[in-house]
């Protein structure tokens, strides 16, 4: 959104600048997750900080405020407020003072986007470099915290998936890299906004190739330095949808099946809804009649059925009738039509001309359901696809991983001091750090924080330097994220 970049703030920050005590020179704010929600999960992947500083700090401080005539912006801006709140005393001689400046004062520090951070360690730094933008830090919190917590939230989420798919893949399969297609970005159409579908598909992309949402590879070219001519960013296939097939009429399925896999599509990948009517017909009469036009293909036909319980379906449920379909689940009547091998590890892979994706209302949990469902039914955990959609990816908040911007020092009349909260009301997720912070190694090599740090001592560490004076200082690329992911695993 191009409004005025005044304007991302909440309406009781504006005038925190006189609350501040008088002397105040400087403070010292960091962006931490402080406690996590989802079960077994107590890191966090680092993401968004590089979009926010290019798209926010940079580009649309510059083109909405810095570029623009000073009156324009100030007395727009006031305008706001008077309208708002009533006149008031904050005034606009501190944002003239900055627009003169030119550039924003401040410096930011960062943990490595691809960093797994420990819940309760700092991902960033933020502090103003000039005395009299003491007020800057915290006046961003809102844009900050606004712009970063999801996209941390969708890659952290889409690291447990892959870390998932990983396990079960070298416990039942040979084909490894056959993971990074195994969870499928189905959640364009369900987020909030497209800024938060584009981020969340972005921050997807960093623990799988499989997207259906288009503009999140533009999102890594124009952010993060990639390009999809030189790398795999994101893929997908050709896919049906429901009025495709319902388009060809119920008595005609068969025939839309085979024009699909024959006409359409005869070589390659093709993903085919196949639950419009009676998925369970589908899988054993209509597709069993064309296994001789499949099984010729140079390719893979992919059945996709999309209601009902993933793990019945997929699996079977125990309660259905004996001998029926149901009760044998879609992998196993997909394996007694079509057969397949059994791999090194003992398990069975499905033909490769013949595949499966599930997406609709599928977790982390159910996910792990399923998989482990497969392996003791004898199948490898690569035979089964999984389409993450917005059940996943937007039902979050920023508390499903605690985000938050908070103070822990100020300089006031030229002496530091340490900030902290501790609420006794709280059961502890809020209690802050104190002081000047550092990120580090202990001596397991594992990441902490070290709080009530010396200037000297908290120039050091992991958190590095990105954004300072209006500059970013240093850049990633997709691919070293990608990277840093994969030395964790």
């Amino acid at each position: 959104m191009k409004l005025p970049i005044l304007n991302f703030t909440d309406f009781y920050k504006v005038d925190h600048k006189r609350q501040y005590p008088e002397g105040t020179s400087m403070v010292y704010s960091n962006f931490t997750p402080r406690g996590s929600r989802m079960p077994g999960v107590n890191e966090v992947v680092v993401f968004g900080v590089q979009y926010f500083l290019k798209e926010f700090l940079v580009k649309q401080f510059n083109e909405t405020f810095f570029n623009q005539p000073k009156e324009t912006v100030v007395n727009a801006y006031k305008r706001r407020m008077d309208t708002a709140l009533g006149p008031n005393n904050v005034g606009t001689a501190h944002l003239e003072a900055l627009h003169d400046l030119g550039y924003l004062p401040l410096e930011i520090k960062a943990l490595r986007e691809g960093t797994v951070a420990p819940i309760k360690v700092p991902v960033l730094t933020i502090k103003n470099t000039k005395a009299e933008f003491y007020w800057l830090p915290n006046f961003l919190e809102t844009l900050l915290s606004d712009t970063l917590w999801h996209p941390m939230t969708s890659a952290t989420i889409a690291f447990e998936y892959h870390k998932l798919l990983n396990q079960y893949a070298k416990d039942t399969s040979d084909m490894l890299d056959f993971v990074q297609w195994q969870a499928h970005d189905f959640s364009m159409r369900g987020h909030t906004s497209l800024e938060s579908s584009v981020m969340s598909g972005a921050a997807h992309l960093l623990s799988f190739t499989g997207t259906d949402t288009i503009p999140s590879i533009d999102f890594h070219e124009q952010y993060y330095n990639a390009n999809s001519e030189k790398e795999l960013i994101g893929g997908s296939v050709p896919a049906t949808e429901h009025s495709v097939m319902c388009a060809g009429g119920e008595l005609n399925e068969t025939d839309t099946f085979k024009r699909l896999i024959n006409e359409v599509y005869p070589t390659g990948i093709v993903s085919i809804v196949s639950d419009t009517w009676d998925y369970w017909n589908t899988l054993t009469n209509i597709v069993p009649s064309l296994k001789e036009d499949i099984m010729k293909r140079d390719g893979k036909v992919v059945i996709r059925p999309d209601s009902g319980d993933p793990v019945k379906v997929i699996c079977g449920d125990p309660n259905a009738r004996p001998g029926s379909p149901e009760r044998l689940g879609s992998i196993q009547v997909l394996w007694n039509t079509f057969g397949g091998t059994t791999n090194s590890k003992g398990f069975k892979q499905l033909d490769s001309h013949i595949g499966l994706i599930y997406g609709d209302s599928i977790t982390i949990e159910r996910a792990s359901v399923i998989l482990r469902q497969l392996k003791d039914m004898g199948f490898a955990s690569t035979n089964v696809v999984f389409g993450v959609g917005s059940y996943t990816y937007q039902h979050v908040t920023r508390d499903t991983l605690g985000f938050a911007m908070k103070a822990t020092y100020a300089v006031v009349n030229e002496k530091g001091v340490e900030i902290y909260k501790n609420p006794k009301t709280d059961d502890g997720v809020k209690k802050s750090a104190k002081g000047l912070l550092r990120v580090g190694y202990d001596l397991d090599n594992n990441i902490v924080l070290e709080d009530q740090q010396t200037e000297f001592e908290e120039k050091g560490g992991l958190l590095k330097t990105v954004f300072l004076n209006g500059k970013l200082t240093s850049e990633t690329s997709l691919s070293e994220i990608r990277n840093r992911l994969k030395g964790t695993l």
